[in-house]
């Protein structure tokens, strides 16, 4: 099953150009690390500047280094239901373990027309999904009503839940069912978000914190809150510094303080500012990483 810590990947860069060796390193590193699952080209992955090539590509890449040691979690999500549906096949023919699919952006759907764009991409292949509901991002909230009819199809397996919102996850429960995969994607709210029933997260954090991010993970897991909540008390000033502008941008900056990756971003996004980036190394100094 899909479970624990999953890093939602940075794209790294060099010269503007993707940088495929360190794309390599981190996903052996990450795997080292101990981190259960990953997740290429999502936000973090810096998907909305991607061509479809790069897009691919690091689908392509993420699959091959990982090797089956974890699942691939592949970043699959569009406002266009057929560009979904080819980013889906090309996930299932590379050899992805799930795609990760976004609620429709900008369009603002229905939830009807959520039930059937995600039917959509559920019957074009072979390929599990887990729906990512942001309502921040997407400004389209997936209701668990909706997530409940979409859970009686085979392939829609679980959710990333980022609305913040803890009381979802006992709400999913009811109408999923108790083996749907719920997973955090909101560092800050993790551990309350296991203990009403989540099963791991899929995040930004663990990009720079990956053996932390796992072993809270696992703490919450085997259902020892005291040691997670101890994980927790490290971990929370990092949640926050790095959410202090974009997220992918802090979580690159994070990377280059430990020597792993550029901190190249491509526009409209740019560098962190000189405050954000002392409260990222005060908050890795507190974590004990640097």
């Amino acid at each position: 099953m899909i479970k624990g810590s999953l890093p939602a990947l940075v794209t790294p860069f060099k010269n503007g150009e993707l940088d495929l060796v360190t794309l390599k390193k981190l996903v052996e590193w990450h795997i080292a690390e101990g981190s259960t699952g990953l997740v290429p080209v999502g936000t973090t992955g810096e998907s909305p500047t991607l061509s479809h090539a790069e897009h691919q590509k690091v689908i392509e890449v993420v699959v091959e280094t990982a090797a089956g040691r974890v699942p691939v979690v592949a970043g699959a999500g569009s406002n266009n239901t057929a560009e979904g549906i080819s980013l889906m096949q090309h996930a299932e023919k590379v050899g992805a373990t799930a795609a990760l699919v976004v609620t429709p952006y900008y369009n603002r759907p229905t939830q009807a027309g959520l039930i059937a764009h995600f039917t959509a991409l559920h019957d074009c292949c072979n390929l599990p999904i887990i729906i990512y509901n942001i309502p921040a991002r997407s400004v389209v909230d997936m209701l668990p009503e909706t997530m409940g009819q979409l859970a009686k199809l085979p392939r829609i397996i679980g959710v990333k839940d980022a609305t913040a919102k803890i009381d979802r996850v006992s709400l999913q429960r009811i109408s999923c069912g108790k083996d749907f995969i719920q997973l955090s994607g909101e560092d800050g709210t993790a551990l309350g978000f296991n203990a009403q029933g989540g099963v791991g997260c899929i995040s930004v954090t663990a990009n720079v914190a990956p053996r932390l991010c796992a072993e809270f993970q696992a703490a919450t897991l085997a259902g020892d809150y005291v040691k997670a909540l101890e994980y927790q008390d490290r971990l929370m000033p990092l949640h926050e510094a790095i959410f202090l502008e974009p997220g992918l941008v802090g979580a690159k900056y994070g990377l280059s303080l430990l020597g792993l990756c550029s901190e190249d971003v491509r526009l409209p996004l740019v560098g962190l500012t000189d405050g954000t980036k002392a409260r990222i190394k005060s908050a890795m100094q507190h974590a004990g990483l640097i």
